[in-house]
């Protein structure tokens, strides 16, 4: 999860390291102020020279402007439309580089140019369409999309191709507008939390008042298949920007005001997905407190080891991790004769594979060999790549909190810039990754709805299963009996009456 504290630059870690370029620039460099490393001319491409470690915000947009004979690389294209937000909204930019158009293309003149149209056309074309194939909410906002389609109908009377072109382009977009929107609302629907502690009260008193994860499913293939088409659904969901919109402030050495305010960061996909690891922990760990029976216990603590092992093989990372969370959770550790009773030497080789030390170095590891093994694999099976989320939260963080957005003379950290588009643009590859697995409806709504203790009531569940060992867990275990199971008493009467 992000944290708060601040790391030196040289301290900073991300799954490769720093490309060299953000290592020159980390700090400002004296001369760099006075020579900033900025192509000799408007639209000079970005191979003629030496790439690009800083420039003014100017400068940049400038290269980002097709012309007749210039097209700017794809990485430049991400890279920048990705960071630029941070200094522009989306509209200005848009509206600067038509403008810039206008003025180098004459399309403000009569008669065109048609040779000299028919050239640039496809370029803009280009450009904007890989805008909306990258970052289609930009297009929510009208402004953008009447942008669009003054630029082409400025040069349609070269080529009427640009006027079927663009239909389809925007067609293509509303497509994936609607879907985007059809994706937040599914998330506002399902309630994420389901927390019901009330279920402690009938704890000991079979038969069991709900189902539980074994009745629904016992095999951890099959779940660990489902848990994948969830986390690729959520990856589906989140836009590029979200990552940068995540830890927009204020930067001091930015005169310039925020280009968008708290209303419009929207970051709800994000946040989602987080919220849906933070379940899916306190839902294993309310899995295991849950049976009232030690043997039980340990069948369903060896049951979700097994789920772990099988997220591990399929390149699921982020449900592995949260399945070790959950079953290192306080009130599940300290259920000393259940795991008494559970095989967990593959647990322990899992927790291994997940420990923190060194960075993660150990996840880092398996993450690079489940993106080479994608790279180069057969079926679709083998390309599954989810990484454990909060931790590339937190190198975005850190690279975010360690660099500032621009150096001492104004310009633009475009090393920074480079290295955030890696890793996003490194996650935006492994998201696109259609889940090839059958989709089981009842398992997946299980996931999904099933209550789950709050903390407090996982503890009063694992009181209840193993007795407390001393004076400060006896005294919790009274309180949270009086407080949870008070309440339920009130609600039982309140619906009897």
């Amino acid at each position: 999860m992000p944290q708060t504290a601040c790391p030196a630059v040289g301290t900073m870690f991300t799954p490769t390291g720093f490309s060299p370029h953000l290592a020159i620039c980390s700090e400002a460099d004296p001369e760099e102020d006075e020579c900033p490393q900025e192509s000799p001319g408007p639209g000079a491409c970005l191979a003629d020279g030496p790439p690009i470690t800083s420039a003014s915000l100017d400068t940049l947009i400038q290269h980002l402007v097709p012309t007749t004979d210039y097209y700017p690389e794809k990485a430049y294209v991400f890279t920048f439309l990705l960071s630029a937000r941070l200094f522009i909204s989306p509209a200005e930019l848009l509206a600067r580089i038509c403008e810039t158009c206008i003025k180098q293309q004459q399309l403000d003149q009569s008669p065109l140019d048609t040779a000299k149209v028919r050239k640039f056309g496809p370029k803009i074309l280009q450009l904007l369409t890989e805008w909306t194939e990258t970052f289609p909410t930009d297009f929510r906002e009208d402004k953008m999309v009447g942008l669009f389609k003054d630029i082409i109908h400025r040069i349609a009377p070269c080529d009427e191709a640009y006027w079927k072109t663009m239909n389809q382009v925007l067609q293509t977009l509303n497509q994936k507008l609607a879907a985007i929107t059809q994706g937040e609302e599914s998330i506002v629907k399902v309630n994420a939390s389901s927390v019901s502690d009330k279920l402690v009260a009938f704890k000991t008193k079979p038969p069991p008042i709900q189902k539980d994860m074994l009745s629904i499913c016992n095999d951890p293939y099959t779940l660990a298949q489902q848990l994948t088409h969830v986390e690729l659904e959520h990856l589906g969901n989140i836009g590029p920007e979200e990552f940068v919109q995540a830890f927009v402030q204020k930067d001091p050495l930015d005169s310039s005001q925020p280009c968008f305010s708290e209303q419009k960061k929207k970051t709800n996909n994000l946040e989602a997905y987080v919220r849906w690891f933070n379940r899916l922990c306190y839902l294993v760990a309310t899995e295991i407190c849950m049976p009232a029976k030690k043997k039980q216990r340990a069948q369903v603590i060896e049951f979700f080891i097994d789920v772990a092992r099988e997220c591990f093989n399929i390149g699921n990372f982020n449900s592995l991790m949260a399945i070790i969370s959950g079953m290192n959770m306080s009130p599940v550790s300290r259920l000393k004769k259940t795991w008494g009773k559970a095989k967990t030497a593959k647990f322990f080789i899992l927790e291994h594979q997940m420990d923190p030390t060194g960075n993660f170095y150990n996840y880092r590891t398996a993450l690079r060999g489940a993106a080479h093994r994608s790279q180069t694999a057969n079926s679709n099976r083998e390309k599954i790549v989810i990484p454990f989320f909060s931790l590339l939260i937190k190198d975005i963080y850190f690279l975010n909190e360690g660099c500032a957005n621009r150096l001492p003379n104004g310009h633009v950290h475009f090393a920074k810039f480079v290295e955030l588009a890696r890793q996003v643009g490194e996650f935006m590859t492994w998201k696109q990754m259609e889940c090839p697995f059958e989709t089981d409806r009842s398992i997946l709504h299980y996931l999904h709805t099933a209550p789950i203790f709050s903390e407090d009531g996982l503890y009063l569940a694992s009181y209840e299963s193993e007795s407390p060992e001393n004076q400060v867990e006896k005294d919790r275990w009274k309180a949270l009996r009086s407080n949870i199971l008070g309440k339920t008493k009130e609600l039982k009467e309140h619906h009897g009456s």
